[in-house]
């Protein structure tokens, strides 16, 4: 049984060679595209469940990639990048990505971002609400559906499950290794870029004033805090 579909969008052929290699063995299934245009279209043909996109491509790239796709889907994407500043790493977040890797990466780094990538919170836990409403914001966390404003609201996974875990967690400061530990994983803690656009592209999904938000409240120098009002 495959462990998940991977899309791989790069123009270097030995690079997509070796991740297919590498990932078949892991027992993924990959399919490649060497453009953007084309890694559009294929995403489109076949839903894969993951995307590992390169940043730097001629024609249409990665950020320009994921935008488009990000507009159509909440397939997982992992950018992939020789550019190492936080000004890069936040804007292929702030792009649409899901996590962000670094060339030259170890295939053990890889497999572990593929997995927190493609992990997905449990819907409710044991005893959790199925559901949250609010004035101005409805949940239900079984079919991960959100509708902010009296509008529908299209989450990514990782922005559903950081809204989740902030939810379940009302009242309370939540820590910035905290939240990217439980909605990363453990390998996470000290990647706060993370949660600044993460946390800035919730709030303009689901607040009516993004500017002066009345559910994510920012704990100086903490974290988060989700207010129910």
């Amino acid at each position: 049984m495959s462990a998940g579909k991977i899309l791989v969008v790069d123009d270097d052929p030995q690079i997509r060679r070796v991740m297919k290699a590498t990932l078949v063995s892991h027992g993924y299934e990959v399919i490649e595209a060497r453009t953007g245009e084309e890694g559009l279209e294929v995403a489109g043909k076949e839903s894969p469940n993951l995307v590992l996109l390169d940043m730097n491509m001629p024609g249409m790239d990665g950020l320009e990639t994921c935008r488009a796709l990000r507009a159509v889907s909440d397939v997982p994407v992992i950018v992939l990048t020789v550019r190492n500043t936080e000004k890069d790493k936040v804007a292929a977040l702030d792009a649409g990505g899901d996590d962000y890797v670094t060339k030259p990466f170890g295939i053990e780094e890889l497999l572990a971002r593929i997995r927190a990538a493609l992990r997905r919170s449990p819907a409710s836990p044991d005893g959790g609400p199925h559901t949250f409403a609010a004035p101005g914001l409805e949940i239900d966390f079984q079919a991960r559906r959100v509708r902010a404003q009296n509008k529908d609201v299209r989450l990514t996974p990782k922005e559903f499950d950081l809204l989740r875990y902030l939810v379940l967690h009302a009242g309370k400061p939540v820590t910035h290794r905290e939240l990217l530990q439980a909605v990363w994983g453990p390998d996470y803690g000290d990647e706060p870029e993370y949660l600044r656009v993460f946390i800035n592209q919730v709030r303009k999904k689901i607040e009516a004033n993004p500017a002066r938000p009345k559910f994510i409240v920012t704990e100086p120098w903490v974290g988060y805090r989700f207010v129910n009002p």
